[in-house]
């Protein structure tokens, strides 16, 4: 069974104050976004110091959109702000895609119909175009696959937890509690390092 690739289509809000630095829309940004990469839907927690602002149409194609106009910022990871970077086939801030090669925005119900997840979380594309932004986001990293089932287990462990409270059978209540501590334990390690 496929999944999507994203819970929601991210949404920017059209009401957020103009700002002469587009570094200062960060946390609009990553309100706007729930705080998920627009691209991959990989979560900024606990890596939120790797979540970057990308320039949807990059500022090297800029002509007439302003480099701090946010109806072209993304709240993007740093692995897929790095793989994007100034990629802009079409060589026009107007056209995004050519409907084979290019980009569609994430706030784009689109987007999402680009790709899906299998049932072990990994990222696979669906069209022809989702094609060209799986290969040159690399979507195929490990990481989208590995960070989507965590998040996952963080979404049944939280489910769970009120009937780990409420069990009766002491000792695979503490069991449960030590699990879940040892599990969050690994993954700040796992960030730390």
């Amino acid at each position: 069974m496929a999944n999507r690739l994203r819970k929601q289509t991210p949404k920017r809000r059209t009401d957020v104050p103009t700002r002469t630095d587009y570094r200062k829309y960060r946390e609009e940004l990553r309100a706007d976004f729930d705080c998920h990469c627009g691209y991959c839907g990989d979560r900024d927690w606990p890596r939120k110091e790797h979540f970057e602002i990308d320039h949807f149409v990059p500022k090297e194609q800029l002509k007439i959109i302003r480099e701090n106009d946010y109806s072209n910022l993304v709240y993007a990871c740093r692995s897929c702000n790095n793989a994007k970077r100034a990629k802009w086939p079409t060589n026009d801030e107007r056209q995004p895609n050519n409907g084979k090669c290019g980009w569609i925005d994430p706030c784009d119900n689109l987007y999402d119909e680009q790709f899906e997840r299998t049932e072990t979380g990994a990222i696979t594309p669906k069209t022809e175009i989702g094609d060209w932004m799986y290969e040159n986001l690399k979507l195929w990293k490990k990481q989208h696959e590995v960070l989507w089932n965590y998040e996952q287990l963080e979404i049944i462990t939280e489910e769970i937890k009120p009937k780990i409270q409420d069990c009766d059978d002491i000792e695979i209540s503490r069991k449960l509690n030590a699990l879940l501590i040892e599990q969050q334990e690994w993954l700040k390690k796992l960030y730390d390092e």
